[in-house]
């Protein structure tokens, strides 16, 4: 069987069409594939009204069925048992491949053996367990054998495949070892895991008093060798704030109009801890000069009272001689 690859663009005198026929994988052909191939052949030097060359854009999330649609009108209602379809992906790959009716496997890449489904309805082909290794340009391609002339190209689209995969919500995590204090460095880094494509870019928001500070550092970048799914993570080195409450988050800026993750909010009051420990501090002196005073007066007002007692009592013996 033969692969082919072609793609049409429409110019001010008409519309031309280039093309590339792959060598049949068997010598053993029949007359009436030998004129099959001389027509794909001749398509290289003539005009094929009605192909489009618009790639349509496809976005499938990872792991999930992907539906590529080959945008075939069928307004003559043609019988697919009298067209040859196939797709295949970057010009030298067969994803599918439907031959006057009957699915044929022969020539298939191993990478899409059983896992493709053609809806003959909707003439959309259906990629199962799509994986970033899929992405790429689809190109779906029909001929027509018809009574008497030979096989030509009726219809060709192209589609272009990307994947995505959810990146894990951003997490910060504290770097530094102790409690802060007002003169030290606040160490954080952001980390996000899991996702595909590459994103854009990490933000650090830094909010206080009702007003937020946007910061861009570094983003380190790595990707996993086999899942080709990618990890970043980026790093924050700030003067401890010790002004009012500071609120501190990361943003991952992520690509293919995607949107953005926000990490959870991390809080840090050091004023309030310092008052609390200065409270402590003079709390304690204070109430140890309470308790002393206290305990002077006791024992004045003791010593008072037996001096009374004794005075008392020598009186009454004084009385008594």
């Amino acid at each position: 069987m033969y692969r082919l690859s072609c793609k049409s663009k429409r110019k001010s005198e008409g519309k031309a069409w280039s093309g590339k026929l792959q060598e049949p994988d068997s010598m053993n052909i029949t007359e009436k594939n030998v004129m099959e191939v001389c027509t794909f052949f001749l398509c290289a030097m003539i005009f094929l009204p009605g192909i489009a060359a618009s790639v349509h854009p496809v976005k499938a999330f990872l792991h999930h069925t992907v539906h590529l649609s080959c945008y075939f009108p069928n307004s003559q209602k043609i019988d697919i048992k009298n067209l040859i379809l196939f797709w295949q992906k970057d010009t030298h790959k067969v994803v599918h491949e439907v031959y006057y009716g009957q699915v044929k496997h022969e020539n298939l890449s191993p990478e899409y053996i059983n896992r493709t489904k053609l809806d003959m309805g909707k003439w959309n082909l259906q990629l199962l367990n799509a994986g970033v290794e899929d992405e790429g340009r689809y190109q779906c391609i029909i001929m027509q054998k018809k009574t008497e002339q030979p096989t030509e190209i009726i219809h060709q689209s192209e589609c272009s495949l990307h994947i995505i995969a959810n990146y894990s919500q951003p997490e910060i995590a504290e770097l530094h070892s102790g409690e802060l204090k007002p003169n030290g460095y606040l160490n954080l880094s952001c980390s996000s895991s899991g996702g595909y494509p590459e994103p854009k870019e990490m933000t650090w928001l830094i909010s206080h008093e009702n007003i937020t500070h946007s910061s861009t550092a570094h983003m380190d970048v790595s990707q996993d060798a086999v899942t080709k799914l990618y990890n970043v993570t980026s790093k924050l080195n700030i003067p401890v704030p010790t002004k009012s409450r500071t609120n501190i988050s990361c943003l991952l800026h992520l690509r293919e109009q995607l949107g953005s993750l926000v990490s959870v909010p991390l809080g840090i009051e050091i004023q309030e801890k310092e008052t609390e420990q200065a409270k402590i501090n003079f709390l304690g002196p204070l109430i140890a000069v309470v308790v002393l005073i206290t305990s002077a007066l006791l024992l004045g007002f003791v010593i008072l009272k037996k001096n009374r007692n004794i005075l008392s009592t020598n009186q009454s013996v004084s009385l008594a001689v």
